[in-house]
């Protein structure tokens, strides 16, 4: 069933297997509402970011590897960014960066499953064969009782062109995410089938519960196991996200004052950083955000090959709206007192290769010449790349591990994908090595073959 119908379906009734059995099933999980209430947000840079202009500045190496933008100092002594994220520079004390994630996957499809999944398979596949970590941490959270979905995309992590980059592989598709598209910037933008508000559907919606009940009264004299009247407890949450104002309230924008929405920046990056604070704080504990699409240059991501972008116009082009979303969204996060729950990480599937290449551009646009124009690039680079982490309770204002002076290999406190997914899972209170799922033939199979928690990630006692 498509995300989008997530909802759509109570209206036409709940004697199939609708948003009640999808709630059901979310339940029969069996770990619902244990541990704290945390959360994370995943700023998910697609196509993969340049770590030597954004976190790991190498200003003392050759002209063909630093480029052509300088470091700048930062509220923390002695981490310095590229000067295109001043906004980041004032706020250093309130993240921390990791300088030293490496990685086989050379492709994007590869690198991104590395990422997300804990593939550990160097060659690229058009879909996952492994769940994506926030479909497993959804299917062990999930909780009856939550008036939202537990799982948003907001512009989602799913695909990269025809490969298909995140998924539910063998787990039960019903725990993917509630997927948010297009522009929260738009002001006509609008979450469809969340909290109907035309009098007459929720009138034909409750007449329908009503004689659904009816009908359900004879098998409820003969429930031996109480299936049933579990069911009304999910028809009732479904119920609730369908007429309530919660979910209505949690996406609508319109809600924050403007000048919150002008820290965040009118553009859709902003306003998806927006909507991702406050879905973690009406309760939600995943949320993926992508930063794509025309705030990236004429190709739409951060694949910065030189047929692709002219990779410094293209930097110039995007970094102050990333910076600006960014940068709101974690000042907002300790503003608001979400600091010790809400863990935000940026990151993409890798970094750009460290020298720069000259060939033509394949066209003209946003960021890039004309079609045969030379003009510099930087290629995929898995060996070493940069993550912000912010909030979840962490030590901030520091720089885990350090890439050689040119910015190609990790020679400090080298982290990879599995120790990246042990870190988000025990944020989550989830014992990634001692749980494992079925795939289809029944075997198990764990959700995470290795790694551990980065001890410098971890919350603060």
């Amino acid at each position: 069933m498509a995300r989008r119908e997530f909802l759509r379906v109570g209206l036409s009734g709940f004697a199939t297997l609708s948003l009640p059995g999808l709630l059901q099933l979310r339940a029969l999980a069996g770990t619902a509402g244990s541990g704290p209430k945390t959360a994370i947000i995943l700023v998910w840079l697609r196509g993969g970011a340049s770590h030597l202009e954004t976190y790991d500045p190498k200003p003392d190496a050759p002209s063909e590897i630093r480029g052509v933008f300088g470091p700048i100092s930062t509220s923390v002594p002695g981490m310095r960014l590229c000067e295109l994220l001043p906004r980041h520079a004032r706020i250093a004390d309130k993240f921390t960066l990791l300088r030293s994630m490496s990685h086989t996957g050379g492709g994007h499809p590869a690198g991104s499953l590395q990422m997300l999944t804990g593939d550990t398979d160097a060659q690229d596949k058009e879909k996952p064969i492994f769940p994506d970590w926030m479909t497993v941490a959804n299917l062990l959270r999930a909780d009856p009782k939550r008036t939202l979905p537990n799982y948003v995309g907001v512009n989602p992590v799913v695909r990269y062109d025809n490969f298909t980059i995140a998924g539910s592989a063998y787990v039960n598709p019903a725990y993917g995410p509630f997927s948010i598209t297009g522009d929260p910037n738009d002001p006509h933008f609008e979450v469809p089938n969340i909290g109907l508000s035309d009098a007459g559907q929720v009138t034909r919606l409750n007449d329908r519960v009503r004689l659904r009940e009816k009908l359900d009264r004879i098998d409820q004299a003969i429930d031996q196991a109480g299936v049933m009247r579990a069911m009304d407890g999910f028809e009732a949450q479904a119920l609730s996200l369908l007429t309530g104002p919660a979910a209505r309230n949690a996406f609508d924008l319109a809600r924050e004052p403007d000048r919150v929405r002008d820290r965040y920046g009118r553009h859709q990056w902003g306003q998806q950083c927006l909507m991702a604070r406050r879905l973690v704080e009406a309760g939600v504990e995943i949320v993926t955000t992508t930063f794509d699409g025309p705030l990236c240059g004429r190709v739409g991501n951060w694949d910065d090959h030189a047929v692709n972008h002219h990779v410094f116009d293209a930097l110039q082009f995007r970094l102050p709206y990333f910076d600006q979303a960014v940068s709101a969204l974690i000042e907002d996060v300790y503003a608001r007192g979400l600091d010790k729950r809400v863990l935000v990480v940026v990151t993409g599937e890798f970094g750009r290769t460290p020298r720069i290449e000259r060939v033509a551009s394949s066209g003209g646009g946003v960021a890039s010449g004309v079609a045969g124009t030379v003009q510099p690039g930087r290629d995929h680079w898995p060996r070493a790349f940069s993550q912000l982490w912010a909030g979840g309770g962490i030590a901030t204002g520091g720089v885990i591990g350090a890439t050689d002076k040119r910015g190609e290999d990790v020679v400090e406190r080298i982290a990879g994908p599995g120790d990246f997914l042990a870190t988000l899972y025990q944020h989550l209170g989830i014992p990634a090595s001692e749980i494992s799922l079925p795939d289809f033939s029944g075997r198990p199979n764990p959700i995470l073959t290795r790694g551990q928690p980065i001890p410098e990630l971890s919350r603060r006692a």
